[in-house]
């Protein structure tokens, strides 16, 4: 079934979206947190907010414009993602997103749907705003224009070492925890659904998963353990991770404020997250 071209553009109603310090904490625990993490653990520290946590406000509004396009969601997979935030999030509250999609482009094969989110506080104060990048593996060939290439924020230098570099495993239950904070995606679960969209091997991690083990890397690489100190970042899901592969975040600091990253999987040796960077308050 074709996509419908005809909601590029069109912003979202507003959704609302409340949320407690345990809703930070199971966040925090999806993407690996540990308990040398106590800062975004314990509500007697506050807890601290892990800023990726600013993907799920933007997932459920995000989802269902993507929803609208027609396209057939058992073959979506996500392509990359970015975050920029105005201000540290609240470990409680109420917020309010409006999501629009701003292009749907042909990739042959692929369909490639991009959705820009903003979320605001209860105050109707501006927090963040994210781009999310869909693929529908099936989607493509509908004769449209590829997406346009967008300027790099941060490379990584040519043959030189990384600045920081920080090892993970990720646990065998790691996406079965993960989806608790709102992406039921049954990719991420079933194993009988997993192998009649491709992946024999069995449930994928969430690429979101995999983003804020990223955050986390970054803040413990760059940041002397203070997550809060960043306030942007993006990745590019290159390929698949399964619960249980180790992830491997290097960083390299290309400028005030800027690190280039690349995350990847020990196991195989596999760049599964490119094109990434975040910025950091100096």
């Amino acid at each position: 079934m074709p996509l419908d071209l005809s909601i590029v553009g069109k912003e979202s109603a507003p959704t609302s979206f409340t949320y407690t310090w345990k809703d930070v904490v199971l966040y925090a625990l999806g993407i690996g947190a540990k308990k040398d993490e106590l800062d975004y653990l314990y509500e007697g520290r506050g807890p601290k907010v892990i800023p990726s946590f600013a993907v799920v406000p933007m997932f459920q509004p995000m989802f269902e414009v993507v929803a609208k396009t027609g396209g057939s969601l058992a073959m979506v997979v996500h392509g990359a993602q970015r975050v920029r935030l105005a201000a540290p999030l609240a470990s409680s509250g109420t917020l309010s997103t409006t999501a629009t999609i701003t292009g749907i482009y042909d990739l042959r094969r692929f369909a490639i749907v991009m959705v820009d989110t903003e979320t605001k506080d209860a105050a109707g104060n501006k927090l963040f705003d994210t781009t999310s990048q869909i693929i529908f593996r099936d989607g493509g060939g509908f004769g449209g224009s590829p997406p346009p290439k967008e300027p790099k924020v941060a490379d990584i230098p040519k043959g030189q070492p990384a600045d920081f570099r920080v090892e993970e495993v990720t646990t065998p239950e790691q996406a079965l925890l993960y989806r608790l904070s709102g992406d039921l995606n049954p990719l991420h679960a079933d194993p009988a659904f997993a192998a009649e969209v491709g992946f024999a091997q069995g449930p994928i991690l969430h690429g979101l998963c995999t983003y804020g083990h990223m955050v986390r890397h970054v803040a413990k690489g760059a940041c002397g353990g203070d997550a809060t100190k960043i306030n942007g970042f993006e990745a590019r899901f290159s390929k698949p991770v399964w619960p249980g592969d180790t992830l491997v975040t290097e960083g390299w600091r290309v400028g005030p404020g800027k690190i280039a990253l690349q995350v990847t999987v020990k196991e195989r040796s596999e760049a599964v997250i490119t094109g990434a960077w975040a910025t950091v308050a100096e």
